[in-house]
């Protein structure tokens, strides 16, 4: 209370430091957690698949082959389970009576439960998923279709999904309760896997090693070295599919290794060969170190401060040296204060978090509950306890270490090594805040380029859903009936999107293909006018057309599959895909179907009448009407379903969801730490101007002016501002060229970023400095001269 400018701004500073550090923690903590809920967490990985890209890549897959999971557990004594397992694309529609809602599907076989630790509330565990007219459903579509989980086994549902195959009436054998909002899995009913092997085991050639459509699943034994046992296994499906079709397409034809389950979610991205990269845990990695940093520049402050205004307490000191007061009471006092001043803003900082963090989730996009667990108070009280400790301690020991006889006299000096240290935390203050002003440019200028990169196709006012229900059974007349609403331009329907959702593979031949070699190729099936929608532009031949005919034998491919198959005069060529024959009608250009972190590879479209998503273009500007018009419409012809739909701009923006939000949290992480170390700087500066008042009121009576006094009591500051600017820019400059480095279409860093950091933080700094030196400067000089 004595002394309420210091403390106020070490209250602001480390009540701000822990806020932010704090709702990181938290953001943290729910990253981590995620698919860690299984009771076999540490035993369970998934089986990962490379392929050998078209460029010599060699990118890495979750999709094996179907026959994977039933051989490895027979051949492999390493594991203990092994489960196959398929997610539809799309949601189809569960009905029960006169009730219809929309659910995703996953089929499964008899060991899923075994591998997974989902409850099951109803039904047999041994048994279930083993009849293939049986379906499970989750508590939360059991409550919708039934208005109960009780009683419901042996129950009739129908299933309506694009696959027509798996269509008809199912019998519940039993309810699970929904995947936790921490499983990347989510999923309403399970099917039989062995009734989706059986009925596309021809039509997609499951039966095929060289066929990757499942994802598989593992649980090793204990004691299993996965990395010894992933040189084991790394040939595995290559031998099987060399048994199986000679050695043609053995380059092609990847490597299968192991990778924990509940690490792919946080270790999402793959260098060549398979090597794990970090992907989300880098963005971990980086906020838990931002965090780090914001506490310590707060601690920083609070030494600064505290270290710099000894003076003031020099009485204090020496009286109670004098009175018998040892060193170890006093160290114990002033980091008690600090403890004390740490838990105060603690306080702060929790009624800060309580009135920002409905905002901080809309910022992160998750739904993390602020719920104070055992675990999470303690973390908190020893984050705090731990903050005041290093706030406080060097504070504590140089107060300490003051001789009575020389701070009774008022004869303090500082010495080299202290005035040093004072500019060396100002400096590192500094520097962590120009680096992230560097970054926050840095990531703005990627993240611009990503939106306004010109994709080789336009997606604006675009939009999809699903072909479910009654449409899927009437799709040419339900999309002849749509292009007659006022505001749609044109309506089509494909199977696949443009932003990595595509399906494809190796294996294809084509006329003078090398014995052995290999492409990887993705590809969507299309409707006519599909790629007129997207403007799609054409390199040679023609697209897709009606005056043609059925063209379901035909293929277009883009110029990278060209140039990958190395063909000359291509168009009226034909190529065999999975046993197909199709001749190329045309070449279109490349365009990005993929995110900017891949390169355009080699792509192909297949015609078909009858695909996943329904494409619509609409009008400029009369988005809100036609979006009505299309909802009306949609619910006449449905069923009553609900109208679910999403712009392609949209989804495209939601690839890049963890670039947006570094973009926005880097920007209020950078405002905190600037905050925190101008709030010192202005501290530092007030403290400055008063203990050199009677310099100050001297100057002013030999003729200086307020200019001059001003720039005096600036220029300390600026130069540690410059040496902080110095150090940061080269260690700025490789951080981002790092991040940049993971896309393999990025801006440049450009010397401007520099410039706009640099100009920025010293303007932040006079402007935080000047107020005081301003203050020192006008002040009446025989007011400064006054003894005390």
């Amino acid at each position: 209370m004595r002394d309420k400018q210091f403390s106020l701004l070490n209250l602001l500073g480390l009540s701000a430091g822990l806020a932010c550090a704090l709702m990181i923690f938290v953001w943290v903590n729910d990253e981590l957690s995620i698919d860690t809920f299984n009771e076999k967490d540490k035993q369970l990985y998934q089986v990962m698949k490379t392929s050998v890209g078209a460029d010599g890549r060699i990118d890495t897959y979750e999709s094996t082959p179907a026959l994977l999971a039933q051989m490895i557990v027979k051949e492999m004594p390493e594991v203990e389970y092994a489960t196959a397992a398929f997610k539809s694309d799309g949601k189809g529609v569960v009905s029960f009576a006169d009730r219809h809602f929309k659910a995703q599907a996953q089929f499964a076989d008899t060991n899923y439960f075994r591998v997974f630790s989902y409850r099951l509330l109803q039904g047999n565990k041994s048994k279930i998923l083993t009849g293939q007219n049986e379906v499970l459903v989750s508590d939360k579509l059991a409550l919708k279709l039934f208005n109960t989980t009780e009683n419901i086994i042996g129950k009739t549902i129908a299933w309506d999904h694009y696959e027509k195959e798996l269509n008809g009436p199912y019998t519940v054998a039993g309810v699970f309760e929904a995947p936790l909002s921490n499983a990347t899995v989510q999923f309403d009913v399970l099917f039989s896997y062995e009734r989706y092997f059986d009925i596309f085991k021809q039509k997609y050639g499951l039966a095929n090693w060289g066929s990757n459509s499942t994802v598989t699943y593992v649980i090793v034994k204990r004691g299993t070295d996965v990395a010894q046992f992933n040189n084991k296994i790394r040939d595995y499906s290559r031998a099987k599919y060399k048994a199986q079709h000679g050695t043609n397409g053995l380059e092609w034809e990847g490597r299968i290794f192991l990778q924990r389950y509940s690490e792919r979610y946080l270790y999402n991205r793959y260098e060549n060969d398979g090597v794990q990269s970090a992907g989300r845990m880098e963005y971990v990695r980086l906020f838990s170190i931002i965090a780090i940093f914001i506490v310590v520049i707060a601690c920083i402050n609070f030494m600064n401060l505290s270290t710099a205004k000894a003076s003031r307490r020099m009485k204090e000191i020496g009286i109670k040296k004098v009175v018998g007061a040892g060193r170890g009471t006093l160290i114990l006092q002033y980091i008690g204060e600090s403890v004390l001043m740490a838990f105060l803003s603690l306080l702060v900082a929790i009624v800060t978090i309580l009135i920002l963090f409905p905002a901080f989730k809309e910022i992160t996009g998750k739904q993390i509950d602020l719920h104070f667990s055992g675990n999470i108070i303690f973390s908190v009280l020893l984050i705090t306890l731990l903050t005041g400790l290093m706030a406080g301690s060097y504070p504590a020991f140089y107060l300490s270490g003051f001789k009575p006889i020389t701070v009774l006299k008022g004869t303090l000096a500082v010495s080299g090594s202290e005035s040093w240290l004072r500019k060396g935390l100002v400096v590192f203050q500094f520097t962590i805040s120009v680096v992230l002003i560097i970054s926050v440019l840095v990531i703005y200028k990627q993240t611009r380029y990503i939106h306004s990169k010109n994709l080789g196709y336009n997606k604006d006012n675009v939009i999809r859903f699903a072909n479910d229900g009654k449409i899927r059974n009437h799709l040419p007349s339900f999309l002849t009936e749509l292009k007659k609403i006022p505001g749609v331009v044109n309506a089509s329907s494909m199977s696949g999107d443009m932003m990595g959702n595509q399906g494809g593979g190796g294996g294809l031949n084509w006329p003078g293909k090398p014995e052995g070699k290999g492409v990887e190729f993705d590809g969507v099936s299309v409707d006519h006018d599909l790629m007129s929608i997207f403007e799609l532009k054409m390199a040679g031949g023609r697209s897709f057309s009606r005056q043609f005919g059925d063209e379901k034998e035909n293929v277009i491919f883009n110029e990278a599959a060209i140039a990958a198959m190395n063909l000359k005069n291509p168009v009226g060529q034909v190529v065999e895909m999975w046993g197909v024959k199709r001749e190329i009608i045309g070449i279109a250009k490349d365009f990005h179907f993929k995110s900017l972190y891949n390169k355009v590879g080699p792509f192909f479209f297949t015609f078909s009448p009858e695909n996943d998503d329904v494409i619509v273009k609409i009008s400029a500007g009369k988005e809100k009407e036609t979006l009505a018009g299309i909802e009306k419409f949609y619910k006449q012809y449905n069923l009553g379903l609900p109208f679910t739909y999403s712009f392609i701009d949209d989804d495209y923006q939601a690839l890049y969801s963890s670039e947006q939000r570094l973009a926005v949290l880097s920007r209020y992480f950078a405002g905190i730490a600037i905050l925190i170390s101008c709030l010192g700087l202005f501290g530092l500066a007030a403290f400055t101007a008063q203990k050199r008042q009677k310099e100050i009121g001297i100057r002013k009576i030999v003729g200086a002016t307020v200019k001059n006094i001003a720039f005096m009591l600036s220029k300390d500051f600026l130069k540690l501002v410059f040496v902080a600017v110095l150090v940061a820019f080269p260690l700025s400059y490789w951080m981002m060229d790092q991040w940049l480095r993971g896309y393999a279409y990025r801006v440049s860093i450009g010397i401007n970023v520099f410039i706009i950091a640099g100009i920025s933080v010293v303007l932040i700094t006079i402007l935080t400095i000047s107020f005081q030196a301003i203050k020192a400067a006008v002040a009446n000089p025989v007011k400064n001269l006054r003894t005390e």
